[in-house]
């Protein structure tokens, strides 16, 4: 469930569920945990605040293009192990 907080003034349900629908368009659905509305007159301020993403670092290991070693066999991480690395 998302979570909306508004500030500057007070909006009907209609026009909050409008900006929770252009939140999930743009972003996956459950990705926004919270919406900030600010009312400044007849303009309207949006933050959208997201749920933390996992990051995977790809890196190039022997000429592979990898995120983790845990599927290569014992002879590829011997040449990952034995491999001079430059700093």
């Amino acid at each position: 469930m998302m979570q909306i907080n508004v500030t500057g003034g007070a909006l009907d349900r209609r026009e909050l569920d409008a900006y929770v629908a252009r939140a999930n368009s743009r972003y996956p659905v459950g990705t926004v945990r919270a919406l900030d509305v600010h009312v400044d007159g007849d303009y309207v301020d949006l933050k959208y605040h997201l749920a933390a993403r996992p990051f995977s670092r790809i890196r190039r290991i022997t000429g592979y293009l990898v995120g983790d070693m845990s599927h290569w066999n014992n002879a590829k991480a011997a040449e990952e192990r034995d491999r001079v690395k430059h700093i």
